[in-house]
């Protein structure tokens, strides 16, 4: 595994290009290394999400960027400039914080202007600067009312227009959508975006929710304790996870060890008495390996079609069902098939599969 920031895609920009650049940041927090010998690079305009676990180090990243800590080791350049030792109201980048930190009996109008009154801003200019960002999140009609008298949603573009009102050229979001329901948040994420691409500006979000950074993000990089796992545009990121971490942290992912017979298209997964088809592994031969298959690829069939397996548990989803399929010598692999209806428990099935991943004993995709 590797710390290093490096992407998938076959060009990257050169230094004119980069908004956002760390190179070998490190923090020590209580005696652990949070980040750990970090590397990113984000290009100008760019909309990328720190994603991972709980404690990974994502937060204490961010808070980096933005100058609430130190890194003790490392550097920070915005728009090609160190800002490493820079103090936050110093540095050209804006942060939303997770719970929007309004100011209760503040209008809307006035919780967006605050920034710009801190810096003696002329009146006149915070007038037209906070009304210019208020149209921006739609909120005109709102700019008299209090925080509490608006939405959850609101508050959020209140927040962002706050972030936005002050022209950074680095723009950090801090779990902007944790405290919005699931339909709202869909909603509110797709507004982040809309306006991210608008005003062009380089953005950095960090986020727990996988869907979240898939929907919406250029790039995503998964963290893992203090390190970059892999950094890559989100369906790279879900059809080819670097790592077993990343297989198993976005998305769904069945992962099993099995002896592998064969190679390319005649490729079988032996797991006790089971020899289930692969019918796409690349180039793996022979071996030793940890299997990993998305439940869309594990391809349910007739029993005799495949290895044999009996239907445990179907789950309705909706458009499509989840399914369960239990084969024997303690393997259990899901499978999205569908529609619901289709299969039931107990049914005997054939499963096959359509393509995997292989990893190493390190856990690193071959």
């Amino acid at each position: 595994m590797t710390s290093s920031a490096t992407s998938e895609s076959p060009t990257r920009a050169d230094a004119r290009d980069l908004g956002l650049t760390l190179r070998g940041v490190g923090k020590v927090l209580g005696g652990r290394d949070i980040v750990d010998d970090l590397d990113l690079e984000v290009e100008r305009g760019e909309l990328v999400c720190l994603l991972g676990p709980s404690g990974c180090g994502k937060t204490t990243t961010l808070r980096m960027i933005s100058g609430f800590l130190t890194p003790d080791s490392g550097s920070i350049m915005i728009d090609g400039v160190d800002v490493t030792r820079v103090p936050p109201e110093k540095r050209p980048t804006a942060m939303v914080f997770q719970n929007y930190a309004l100011w209760p009996h503040m209008s809307v109008f006035d919780n967006v202007a605050y920034p710009l009154k801190l810096r003696k801003t002329p009146r006149r200019e915070i007038t037209e600067r906070v009304h210019e960002m208020l149209t921006l999140v739609n909120l005109m009609h709102h700019e008299k009312s209090r925080p509490a008298r608006i939405s959850g949603g609101e508050q959020q573009r209140v927040a962002l227009a706050r972030a936005l009102v002050q022209r950074p050229k680095a723009l950090l979001l801090d779990e902007p959508l944790s405290n919005l329901d699931a339909k709202l948040r869909v909603r509110v994420r797709e507004d982040i975006r809309e306006i991210q691409q608008r005003l062009g500006i380089t953005t950095v979000i960090v986020t727990h929710d996988q869907d979240e950074a898939l929907s919406i993000s250029d790039r995503v990089a998964v963290m893992n304790s203090g390190r970059i796992e892999q950094y890559s545009a989100p369906v790279d990121l879900y059809q080819r996870p670097a790592t077993r971490f990343v297989g198993g942290f976005v998305g769904a992912m069945n992962t099993f060890e099995a002896r592998l017979s064969g190679s390319g298209g005649a490729l079988v997964a032996v797991v006790g008495s089971s020899r289930i088809p692969i019918k796409d592994a690349g180039t793996v031969t022979d071996g030793d390996r940890t299997v990993g298959v998305r439940p869309e690829n594990v391809i349910i069939s007739d029993p005799a079609d495949g290895a044999p397996g009996v239907i445990s548990r179907s789950i309705p989803r909706g458009h499509f069902t989840e399914l369960v399929i239990d084969l024997g010598d303690d393997l259990t692999l899901r499978s999205f098939a569908g529609p619901t209806g289709a299969h039931h428990d107990g049914d005997q099935v054939g499963v096959r599969i359509d393509s995997a991943l292989i990893y190493d004993t390190e856990g690193s995709l071959v």
